[in-house]
């Protein structure tokens, strides 16, 4: 095979077009691959697919021009001698065999990443460079490594093969002189500065289908624009309104649904004051984030696979909310949501941000109170900057490092198994209400995670074989929680609360597809709450005020959210962010918010756009409102 390059480039340069083809070649198989994986064909329509190939070349050469680095360095800095070009020819070929292999390790993280999140790179991936630990911990547990690891070999060795010899006898050819070797290397380096300043995320913005929009990417670009954009200045990049507009829309959204917050004299514009009607009743509260267990996996919400035993029974003699959403995708989403009543403003959660201490949290108000405040984990809360967060604003954090091994009846890389976080909150419990202490226990479970390993003989799947199965588990690891409370002396002051921190899907048919955030959510409490079922479309910022409703509580809050049980019916919305999109669904249409200030309305059941109307643009402001606010008060409470 020959490629006809052009004569100004000396043979040396010349062999960089071998370098760019196989380039090239491979992170378009490598889309091709992860649309296959992409089972659900409806979600890249072929309509699309030129759209999705012509952008996804012109992005994979734009990565490309920063691979040529290295290469033109090393063609300018070697002579051009006879000795000068066998040496060149050698390290070039060199390069060439690693560059292949950094090849290779890209296509499979991006499609290992692809499995776990249906995304290519994004700011998850850049987090993950921090918690590698955890993370390459979970690939060895997962995934059978030998096999891969020979793959990877395997195939750099056919491509270095194909290629080898035409590399090799470009880049023994003539370098040319000292002056031209300098500027065509200058030329070179100057393609990925042009294309820096040139291109943006814009180029993407026409393909409509956010499968296509992903599959458009490629792991190299995405990744470096993801470690540019994951922590976003609200106002810099988002639409936006006058703040005194956007606390006036706010206040009346409270007023509107009949709210008791009073907003008279605070320093803040969703600052305001609880005043409970009733007599202060101070239950323990135990508040059970389950890891990526969505509506899905709940027979009680419909599903049929039996898989909820526990919850299900929990669901029918509780309060059952059947239409809570959560706020995001990742633990630290719900986390943020279920501790500080907030949306989920772009780019990081809280609980990653530097300033992220002194803020108003559920467990703060309870201390308050006179209540012990702890934050249980079952794997080591340095992950995600739980740690931080939560014993900055007060908590004592207990995690994996605490138990010992007597206490552990299984563990993998992200954690013991839920039953013996369970027990040591149990323990906890114990103790404290001893001592006559009231506590709140903020339990993260862990065993609902790739992968998927847990104590053997508890269900009837065996372990590490699915999720399902460690859905299973970890339902039937809250049975056994209740079962055992049931016989300590707090168990009967102690309201329970169950939901998941997230579901165990990514992306859908839309940017913000609903049924990716439909959580469960059950708040338990036998001799203070009466079974019933509540329908009304709530979130998991609601969480916090509706557990303090009641215990009828009055407090300072910078809440966002409200008492679903007694509000809630009068104003039904969800929030939800997927990356850099936030959103706001209300009356089935959701408001999705973007960088450079797009706004774009959409029904919530099938993405179609909505055209502009006075209610549509009433909603747009309700959804600024809502965000900006929420990141002013970030700003300012976090440094107060």
């Amino acid at each position: 095979m020959t490629i006809n390059s052009p004569r100004f480039l000396s043979p040396r340069f010349q062999s960089f077009w071998w370098l760019v083809l196989v380039f090239v070649l491979i992170n378009t198989l490598t889309r091709i691959g992860l649309a296959i994986l992409e089972t659900n064909s409806a979600l890249h329509p072929w309509s699309e697919w030129l759209a999705m190939f012509a952008v996804g070349f012109l992005l994979d050469l734009i990565a490309a021009s920063y691979l040529l680095i290295p290469f033109a360095l090393l063609a300018f800095a070697i002579p051009n001698g006879p000795r000068g070009r066998r040496i060149h020819a050698a390290l070039a070929s060199l390069l060439l065999l690693c560059a292949l292999v950094g090849m290779a390790f890209v296509v499979v993280t991006e499609a290992l990443f692809w499995n776990e999140f249906t995304a290519r790179f994004n700011f998850i991936a850049v987090d993950y460079l921090v918690y590698s630990r955890e993370v390459l911990g979970n690939i060895r547990e997962s995934y059978p490594l030998g096999k891969i690891f020979f793959a990877i070999g395997l195939g750099v060795a056919l491509v270095f093969f194909a290629v080898r010899k035409r590399f090799y006898a470009l880049a023994s050819g003539d370098g040319g002189s000292l002056f031209k070797r300098a500027t065509t290397a200058a030329a070179i380096i100057a393609l990925p500065i042009i294309s820096f300043v040139l291109v943006d995320e814009r180029l993407r913005d026409f393909i409509a289908e956010p499968a296509g929009h992903e599959l458009s990417g490629n792991g190299y670009y995405d990744f470096m624009h993801a470690f540019r954009a994951n922590d976003l200045d609200y106002g810099s990049y988002y639409a936006g309104i006058p703040k005194a507009v956007a606390a006036t829309i706010l206040q009346g959204l409270f007023a509107k649904a009949k709210s008791t917050a009073n907003f008279s004299n605070t320093k803040l514009p969703i600052e305001h004051d609880i005043v409970a009607p009733g007599k202060l009743n101070k239950l323990n509260v135990v508040l059970v984030s389950m890891e990526s267990h969505g509506a899905d996996f709940v027979g009680a919400l419909g599903d049929t696979r039996g898989l909820s035993p526990s919850l299900d029974q929990l669901a029918k003699e509780g309060l059952l909310f059947t239409q809570t959403y959560a706020t995001g995708l990742r633990t630290v989403r719900g986390l943020e949501a279920l501790t500080l009543s907030l949306p989920p403003t772009p780019g990081h959660s809280v609980l990653m941000r530097h300033s992220n201490k002194g803020m108003t949290t559920f467990g703060g108000v309870l201390r308050n109170q006179g209540y012990d405040a702890l934050y249980l984990y079952g794997g080591y809360s340095y992950f995600d900057n739980m740690r931080d967060f939560f014993s900055g604003n007060g908590y004592t954090v207990i995690d994996r490092t605490q138990l010992a091994a007597k206490d552990i009846t299984h563990e993998n890389i992200w954690g013991v198994a839920d039953e013996d976080i369970f027990r040591e909150a149990m323990r906890e419990l114990d103790t404290r209400t001893a001592a006559g202490r009231q506590v709140f226990a903020h339990i993260m479970t862990t065993s609902n995670h790739r992968p998927f390993t847990y104590p053997a003989n508890r269900i009837d799947i065996p372990s590490g074989q699915s999720r399902e199965g460690a859905a299973k588990y970890a339902d039937w690891a809250v049975g056994q929680f209740v079962r055992e409370a049931k016989s300590h002396a707090w168990f009967d002051d102690t309201v329970f609360i169950f939901i998941a921190d997230h579901t165990s899907h990514g992306r859908g048919h839309m940017d913000l597809p609903p049924e990716n955030y439909h959580i469960p959510m059950i708040i338990y409490a036998p001799k203070w709450v009466k079974p019933a079922q509540i329908n009304y479309v709530a979130s998991q910022i609601d969480v916090a005020p509706t557990v303090l409703s009641l215990l009828n509580f009055s407090y300072r809050s910078n809440f966002f959210g409200h008492d679903i049980l007694n509000e809630g019916r009068f104003h039904q919305r969800a929030f939800m962010a997927n990356y850099l999109t936030v959103g706001y669904m209300k009356h089935d249409e959701i408001v999705e918010l973007g960088p450079k200030r797009k706004v774009r309305v959409v029904n919530a059941k099938n993405g179609l756009a909505i055209p502009t109307s006075a209610e549509t643009k009433d909603l747009v402001q309700e959804t600024i409102s809502y965000y900006q606010t929420a990141s002013e008060t970030i700003a300012q409470t976090s440094h107060r």
